[in-house]
């Protein structure tokens, strides 16, 4: 199987909340469209530096993360960021990866969006036997 991308719109939920309340006009959200790899053996979703000041997303925890070279590196912890792919949309937070390195979209928001790879179109597509609505396992 080869690298899978897919267009994802991200949005500090912060400004969501705030231009719920009044505070802000919903033109004043802050969102960006990124082509992310999509990666399975990646947990969460990672973003850069960039993207993080763009939206301007706050720190919210640091965890160790485990890179595919091997290596163990300590990430800043942003969010909460809304992730919409097509009819789908996950709240979550998002690693932070040094500089302008590539968006990675794991397994967890994935998930929660009920998405999945086609690997024969190389493409992320939204569940074809739940095409209006995601549905999650509790159990």
């Amino acid at each position: 199987m080869g690298l899978v991308y897919a267009e994802i719109e991200l949005i500090n939920t912060s400004d969501t909340e705030v231009a719920e309340r009044g505070y802000i006009d919903k033109s004043e959200i802050r969102r960006t469209t990124v082509s992310a790899m999509v990666d399975r053996g990646a947990y969460m979703l990672a973003i850069n530096e960039e993207i993080k000041l763009q939206l301007g997303l706050r720190v919210v925890d640091r965890k160790l993360a485990g890179l595919a070279d091997g290596t163990t590196i300590g990430l800043e912890v942003v969010g909460p960021i809304e992730i919409r792919f097509k009819n789908r949309k996950c709240i979550t937070t998002a690693m932070v990866l040094p500089g302008n390195s590539e968006v990675l979209l794991g397994a967890i928001p994935m998930e929660d969006m009920d998405v999945i790879i086609d690997p024969l179109q190389q493409q992320l597509l939204v569940h074809p036997d739940r095409p209006y609505i995601p549905k999650m396992s509790l159990k």
